[in-house]
């Protein structure tokens, strides 16, 4: 299917999904720029547009891009000039005029996978992640020699992304003649796969270790692939023995990961690891004022300190929820009062107040009409399983308790299971919306 036909019956099922307001201000004038090697290059007018889907509608577009066509792997936003490209759709049809869209100049480097914005200058440095900064200026002083390697952890949303990328930009500025490289370590596994079954597996370990800086996000995922550790393992001590130096990042502490080798465990630790947790207020503070900079659409110092103060989220949170004040300042053409705006961002403030165990695993087993002594229970039936996996999940992410605090409550259940019940939640909540339907609804109960 051409891009033109592909991006048009998107359309058509979009529109069925959502309000025809909502339709009509972040779709229009979209249309798909370019797909190579499986990723779809999603042309939009402005970057208020581009956050927006990307916040609001990412899992949206990518889900039924890719029911549509089985070539689409991932989903990018780039901003076209003004008078680059105009895309207009009359009933089904989208019309397209195309000028040279100026792609490389915003986008991710084919050759390194960098996103040219990640750099230090836009990192927000704050309390919350000031070590992990110094761990990464360490790092690109004595590239190979000190904190190697870097392991950077933390739930999503902090930054670490930003951060790990961030060196790999500097380096490449500074060290032209380096070879850098970031991927997901998802994409690894992959070219591992396909190099096995291609019978390339040479030509794989020679492509990685190549490389002077490697850079790999996602760690945790190649936990439980003992062809891939292994593989991996060997690669970590080439690198190493080089002095070449190796960042790897993860949504938890690498003792935390479940079915990984100790072998690997051990050359972890032997590095530097470092959490980045969830901004502290006058970090939040911080990054609200440079989103609102960027944005160009002035909020009162009182609206920004009250965001700082009454959103506890990540840093993504924080950043769709001025997205969300900036639209409806622009569309309604007048600044909203702080009333106007604690009513529109009511539903995505998380719970602050102080929670017991017992008291979430009686709503969510209310809300589930079971029993609420079963969740405690060392049972498997469906019926059950379900919940308390939320339970743990909503423990964590809303409440911030600890694995194994969460584990000795929920029936003296090992950490492994509450963090593998944690994951589980996260990666259904990527297909399932009536999962996240659910989950709305019970954190409202809180």
């Amino acid at each position: 299917m051409d891009t033109l036909k592909l991006w048009d019956t998107t359309l058509t099922e979009i529109e069925l999904q959502v309000s025809k307001a909502n339709f009509t201000t972040w779709f229009k004038n979209t249309f798909i720029a370019k797909q190579e090697d499986g990723v779809i290059f999603l042309s939009v007018p402005n970057e208020f547009v581009k956050d927006w889907l990307s916040n609001k509608f990412h899992r949206t577009i990518l889900k039924i891009l890719r029911e549509k066509s089985d070539q689409v792997r991932n989903l990018e936003y780039v901003v076209t000039k003004e008078g680059g490209a105009k895309a207009e759709r009359d009933g089904a049809h989208l019309t397209i005029n195309h000028n040279e869209l100026p792609l490389n100049d915003v986008y991710i480097n084919k050759e390194d996978n960098l996103n040219p914005r990640y750099i230090f200058e836009s990192f927000i440095v704050g309390p919350f992640n000031e070590l992990a900064y110094a761990a990464a200026q360490a790092v690109i002083k004595k590239p190979g020699l000190v904190y190697n390697p870097l392991f950077v952890y933390g739930n999503t949303g902090h930054g670490k992304t930003h951060l790990i990328q961030a060196i790999g930009n500097y380096t490449k500025k500074e060290n032209p003649n380096k070879k850098v490289f970031y991927l997901t370590s998802e994409k690894f596994v992959m070219d591992f796969v396909s190099a096995l079954q291609n019978n390339k597996a040479n030509s794989f370990k020679e492509k990685y270790r190549a490389y002077d800086l490697l850079i790999i996000d996602d760690i945790q995922f190649i936990a439980g692939k003992e062809k891939i550790q292994e593989e991996f393992f060997h690669l970590f001590n080439t690198f190493f023995d080089n002095n070449k130096q190796l960042i790897f990042s993860s949504d938890k502490h690498v003792n935390y990961i479940p079915d990984l080798e100790d072998r690997l465990k051990s050359r972890f630790n032997a590095g530097m690891i470092i959490e980045i947790p969830p901004p502290d207020k006058e970090s939040r503070l911080a990054i609200i004022k440079s989103k609102v900079e960027a944005l160009g659409t002035p909020i009162a110092f009182e609206v920004m300190d009250y965001l700082a103060s009454a959103i506890e989220g990540n840093i993504r949170d924080l950043e769709g929820i001025v997205n969300t004040i900036t639209m409806q300042t622009q569309l309604k053409h007048k600044d909203l009062s702080l009333l106007e705006i604690k009513n529109l961002i009511k539903t995505s403030i998380k719970p602050k107040k102080n929670i017991s165990v017992k008291e979430v695993a009686k709503i969510v087993a209310d809300y589930y009409n079971i029993e609420e002594g079963s969740v405690y229970e060392k049972t498997r039936r469906k019926e059950v399983v379900k919940p308390r996996q939320i339970i743990m999940y909503l423990l964590r992410e809303d409440f911030n308790i600890s694995f194994p605090t969460i584990g000795e409550k929920l029936g003296g259940r090992d950490h492994t299971t509450v963090i593998h019940s944690c994951d589980k939640v996260k990666n259904d909540l990527k297909y399932d919306q009536t999962l996240g339907k659910e989950l709305s609804e019970i954190r409202a109960l809180f």
